[in-house]
């Protein structure tokens, strides 16, 4: 799969959909203080992908499409990349990063950007994730073309 590696800003970036690493849903949505990722989209694109990720539990590693709210992309890709004890691992980073090209594959999206999963909340290695993520997009066969965004404001 074609991707790349840039430093920047994940809201700013022109693809079809964005990865926001969230985590299992099992304390809702809005009991939580969105930071990182899931922050910026709450302030720059409202409410609405987090009433409508937060229906229903989401196992770790899957991955969940929402609507992206006022955001410009045409959807936001939720991954379950943060266990019940808000870590990420290996095996959340790997499992999320495939169920999320699943959904663009399927959903005939030509682009994605995925941020540094696991990285924030999830207290895992920005170093490692990279690595891993880009491992994944490495043996996934895709036609469509992702960004691996490291924050940089």
């Amino acid at each position: 799969m074609d991707f790349e590696i840039i430093d920047g800003d994940l809201l700013g970036q022109d693809v079809d959909a964005i990865v926001n690493a969230w985590n299992r849903n099992i304390i809702p949505w809005w009991l939580l203080l969105p930071h990182g990722v899931s922050g910026a989209i709450k302030k720059r694109g409202g409410t609405e992908p987090f009433r409508e990720i937060g229906r229903k539990p989401l196992p770790l590693g899957e991955a969940r499409l929402t609507n992206a709210g006022k955001l410009p992309f045409k959807a936001i890709i939720h991954v379950a990349a943060i266990n019940g004890w808000w870590r990420a691992n290996e095996y959340s980073i790997r499992a999320s990063v495939r169920s999320a090209i699943k959904i663009v594959d399927e959903k005939g999206f030509e682009s994605v950007a995925f941020p540094l999963l696991g990285s924030g909340a999830g207290s895992f290695s920005g170093s490692k994730s990279l690595e891993l993520i880009c491992d994944e997009l490495n043996q996934i066969e895709s036609a469509a073309r992702a960004v691996v965004v490291r924050f940089r404001q």
